[in-house]
């Protein structure tokens, strides 16, 4: 027989009817609260946002920063020379490259120096993330980015830029002499091949010396790992229609027909594609 004395169970005290009501009544102006003071205060600290898309200059961006943040212009392009930004040492503080395209929140405290630091540690985080940690593939993704019709042709594009560059061949890219005369276009003369700029990748052998734009994920994902190909010239004959091939002949037909559908261009410009 057990020694241990055996006590009634005491119930807990109950909440009467009322007492429920009373409690969903607080609970109800809780949530509302909740509902209405919570976006408010993200309003607050969010007073709009930026979005960067891909393949803008740095200029365009600091144009677009001035805007943003209703600054004079050149303010912004003035912090990038002085802001603490965290660039590789190959880019000599020069963020070109490493602006990457996303949407940014603004707060009533953004600064341009402050927005800048963002675009570039985000550029970082996602550079590691697909392990990019070489300068030279920001540059050719640049390139990729500004000269692939579409996103399906980039590996094609940056296959073609190593390609080229293995064989000591001038990359010959159009992009790299628009970002040299500050413009964009389809067109390229040939006085435009003699622009004397390091950025005239018809003049001058291999890589321009910083990127051309601030390139997006998937130009950076092709030129890290380009697919296998022999390629070394394309042209986008019409919007998704890029012809890609090893042979030079069936190069220039593809560019005469390039040519033959631009009308309405001045007379003596061509285009070589890249």
């Amino acid at each position: 027989m057990s020694d241990v004395q055996h006590t009634g169970h005491r119930p807990g005290p109950r909440i009467s009817r009322a007492g429920w009501l009373l409690l969903g009544a607080v609970l109800c102006v809780v949530v509302a609260l909740v509902v209405l003071i919570v976006p408010r205060l993200l309003r607050e600290r969010q007073s709009g946002q930026l979005a960067v898309p891909e393949g803008q200059r740095a200029s365009q961006i600091y144009a677009a920063v001035d805007r943003a943040l209703k600054v004079p212009a050149g303010t912004t392009a003035q912090a990038a020379k002085t802001a603490r930004l965290d660039l590789p040492a190959e880019a000599q503080g020069n963020p070109e490259g490493y602006l990457f395209p996303a949407t940014y929140p603004l707060r009533k405290d953004t600064t341009p120096a402050s927005l800048l630091m963002y675009m570039v540690k985000t550029a970082d985080q996602r550079l590691a993330a697909d392990r990019v940690t070489s300068y030279r593939t920001v540059v050719i993704a640049s390139i990729v980015q500004a000269e692939a019709d579409r996103p399906a042709d980039m590996g094609k594009v940056a296959r073609v830029i190593d390609n080229r560059l293995a064989r000591n061949m001038p990359l010959q890219m159009d992009s790299t002499i628009n970002y040299a005369l500050g413009r964009s276009t389809l067109r390229t003369s040939h006085a435009d091949t003699r622009t004397n700029s390091p950025y005239n990748t018809y003049k001058f052998q291999g890589l321009p010396p910083t990127p051309i734009d601030n390139p997006g994920a998937d130009a950076l994902k092709a030129a890290a790992a380009p697919p296998a190909g022999d390629w070394l010239y394309f042209v986008t004959v019409k919007p998704g229609d890029t012809r890609f091939t090893a042979d030079y002949r069936e190069h220039l037909r593809n560019v005469q027909e390039f040519n033959n559908s631009q009308k309405d261009t001045a007379a003596g410009d061509t285009s070589t594609g890249g």
